[in-house]
């Protein structure tokens, strides 16, 4: 499933346009990017949770040379899912 499967799935649930499921789901996502970004949890109960997280510099490996090179710190978001959107997978 891609954006458009999920602009498509949203309007026919909801009964809306395809216009308004976009702008609605546009407006979701950017609200989690947001709070996220500025260092928030943003969990959404039965489906999951979005955090910041962090990975320390690090050396690493050049796979062609074997030289060594460091790996910068960098902040990564995050996806945990929730009890009940594990348990709907399995």
């Amino acid at each position: 499933m891609n954006k458009t499967d999920l602009i498509e799935h949203v309007s026919q649930t909801a009964a809306i346009s395809k216009v308004k499921a976009k702008r609605a789901i546009d407006a979701t996502m950017e609200r989690i990017k947001d709070a996220v970004k500025r260092g928030e949890s943003v969990t959404l109960v039965g489906f999951g949770t979005f955090d910041l997280g962090g990975r320390r510099t690090r050396v690493g490996r050049n796979p062609r040379t074997g030289a060594a090179l460091t790996i910068e710190a960098a902040r990564v978001p995050k996806f945990r899912p929730g009890k009940a959107f594990k348990n709907d997978v399995k």
